[in-house]
């Protein structure tokens, strides 16, 4: 029972965390593609791609001399980091203190960029590094938190097989439906990845200390409960104080 939980969440997080990733990866390469040309997203996408597999190939294997302790201390505080920066912006878009991500935005942003570029080799070469610099950076994420969820108990390999069907998943949509996915409710995956990539740093950083949890892998679950709970309550606390700030200052609520 406790290797299902671990392998459940550990697929759970890999995949919500790329899907967002790739998503995002994914709105500016149809940017690229629809505003230039095709050859030129293809030829970035299969550079980032291209590189990012060498990456893992190269550090990959260098996690497996690392003692299993310091591994565990080292990646539970980085994706704690990480979680808790997810976790955070989730909570203040959910309460409208920041603005909610938009892909149709991102979308006609990046494509109103590529249409004032001149035509030519270096209008190509511009759509191109646009395409190689998006999918290398949300990569360089995916490849992070397929690290850093699976290797700390061995399951690197459920982890990659998370991130892959979150490619998978997100490719099939977006070439069916050729337009940017943008009905995808990304801040509430932000909010889940958020709360389960914290979750994952809370319990590794206790085990690396040499904590005993109680309920041992299934503790991770516990904290899945507890971070959420105090999400919903966070959303609910900054959701009222917008509402007393615009009945107490109009001027200043018309900024939140």
């Amino acid at each position: 029972m406790e290797h299902v939980t671990t392998v459940s969440s550990t697929l759970l997080a890999s995949f919500l965390a790329s899907f967002v990733e790739i998503v995002e990866a994914f709105t500016i390469v149809l940017a690229v593609g629809l505003t230039q040309n095709w050859r030129s997203a293809w030829i970035g996408t299969g550079l980032a791609l291209v590189l990012l597999v060498a990456l893992v190939l190269i550090f990959g294997p260098l996690l497996q001399v690392v003692p299993i302790a310091i591994l565990q201390g080292i990646v539970g505080i980085l994706l704690g980091l990480f979680g808790m920066r997810w976790l955070r912006k989730a909570i203040l878009r959910a309460s409208g203190y920041i603005p909610l991500h938009d892909e149709n935005l991102a979308f006609r942003a990046e494509a109103e960029h590529l249409r004032n570029q001149r035509n030519g080799s270096r209008a190509k070469y511009l759509a191109m590094l646009s395409a190689f610099k998006a999918v290398m950076l949300e990569g360089i994420e995916v490849v992070f938190i397929v690290i850093a969820v699976g290797s700390p108990h061995g399951l690197t390999l459920y982890a990659s097989f998370g991130a892959l069907l979150a490619f998978g998943v997100v490719m099939f949509i977006g070439l069916v439906v050729h337009r940017p996915l943008s009905r995808i409710p990304e801040n509430s995956l932000k909010l889940v990845v958020g709360v389960l990539l914290t979750s994952f740093s809370l319990f590794w950083i206790g085990e690396a200390l040499g904590v005993d949890w109680p309920g041992a892998d299934a503790a991770i679950l516990g904290f899945v409960v507890v971070l959420a709970g105090f999400a919903a309550l966070a959303i609910r606390a900054l959701k009222s104080h917008r509402e007393v700030i615009r009945m107490t200052d109009p001027v200043k609520g018309q900024t939140l």
